[in-house]
């Protein structure tokens, strides 16, 4: 067992071969670029600190992906309340080891094992490696986000503390078109969802639909144009840069999807997706311009229909968004486990855990009664 300060000092065939590479963002080639090309860094404030175990002929056989942080941005669990209340005690909250893709809050695979290797051994040994770097590297303790169930239960510790969040996502019930998925809902949810397709139509839109290979230097350069600006309008900076798009068009064409809105003959808007066999992640949008319901076009509406073309079960298009409520998306949730160090800090965030997720449970129950869906269905 090591840690590993660059991912690129591990084999990419080897990390690749493990069980739950599958997933777009647990592909060597995704963390390999945000490493390469600068958004992940010791000085941007992620310092890749990967946890892997190698088999006794010195293959890799176990991974679980973690950044030494000295901030929270770009984590979409937000703890700025723990930093601050860790300051008032005069202690430091950072840095702290986070298991979770950066800038991606999709569930999904953490911990990566060989194929047929049982995940409790690793898991096990994986979870007391954490708990010993968080001492040794004095932290103020280890946040796993994101999880899918097999992280969940091979990485459990009793004094995790759980948090719960609540998305939207879309679930492919079967359906063969667009028109058959409307069906499923209300009348007049399908007459919403019609006007607001029309009316991009009405504007003169259409759509450039590309996958990874076909996406030119024009296409990408007006796409990253579009993500800057979704940044920039609220006075922040983005937190990936050109290079890794163009990494992504390069190293793993076959999981992308770039929608390209098209207007008066030039670019408009973009919308950039990944895949897997199974599921499709809306991850990037921007515009310059503000058009009549082409943000739904672009995020949602486009991506149900790849969706259904391509036989793909769930459609998760990011955090927030109630407005996805009355599109379709249904309330989804999900945990994230967290392991403090200091004990005198412990029964408050549990305590704040416990109220958040009464809160998080009771929003679900309410967004599953405005679900827009037939009576049955």
């Amino acid at each position: 067992m090591a840690f590993a300060e660059r991912i690129s000092d591990l084999s990419p065939d080897q990390w690749n071969r493990l069980e739950g590479t599958g997933n777009p963002f647990l592909r060597h080639e995704f963390l390999s670029g945000l490493e390469s090309t600068g958004c992940v860094t010791a000085e941007t404030g992620w310092q890749p600190h990967h946890w892997v175990e190698w088999d006794d002929d010195g293959v890799l056989k176990a991974a679980l992906p973690c950044y030494l942080k000295t901030h929270s941005f770009g984590e979409y669990v937000f703890d700025w309340a723990w930093a601050e209340a860790w300051a008032q005690y005069g202690l430091d909250y950072y840095p702290k080891l986070l298991s979770a893709i950066p800038f991606t809050p999709c569930e999904g695979p953490r911990l990566l094992v060989a194929p047929g290797e049982n995940p409790s051994g690793p898991g096990s040994r994986a979870a007391q490696a954490m708990l010993d770097e968080v001492l040794a590297q004095s932290a103020s303790g280890w946040h796993l986000l994101f999880p899918d169930e097999t992280a969940r239960q091979s990485l459990h510790r009793e004094e995790w503390m759980t948090r719960l969040s609540c998305q939207f996502h879309w679930h492919n019930e079967g359906f063969g078109s667009f028109e058959d998925f409307l069906g499923s809902l209300k009348s007049r949810k399908r007459k919403q969802i019609r006007k607001e397709r029309s009316a991009v139509t009405e504007q003169s839109i259409h759509f450039q639909k590309l996958r990874g290979n076909e996406i030119t230097e024009q296409a990408l350069d007006a796409f990253f144009l579009f993500y800057q600006a979704t940044y920039l309008k609220r006075g922040q900076r983005p937190y990936l840069n050109r290079a890794f798009f163009e990494h992504l068009v390069n190293a793993m064409p076959e999981q992308l999807f770039l929608v390209m809105a098209v207007h008066e003959g030039r670019f408009c808007a973009a919308s950039l997706f990944l895949h897997d066999q199974h599921r499709l992640y809306g991850r990037y949008w921007g515009c310059l311009e503000e058009y009549d319901q082409l943000h739904f076009e672009a995020c949602y509406y486009q991506g149900i229909d790849f969706c259904i073309e391509r036989g793909l079960h769930r459609f998760d298009a990011g955090a927030q968004g109630e407005h996805k409520l009355k599109r379709g998306f249904r309330p989804h949730l999900f945990e994230s486990f967290h392991w403090i160090q200091d004990p005198r800090l412990r029964p408050a965030v549990a305590d704040f855990c416990r109220r958040e997720a009464r809160a998080v449970r009771a929003y679900a129950q309410q967004a599953r009664q405005e679900l827009p869906f037939r009576e049955g269905l």
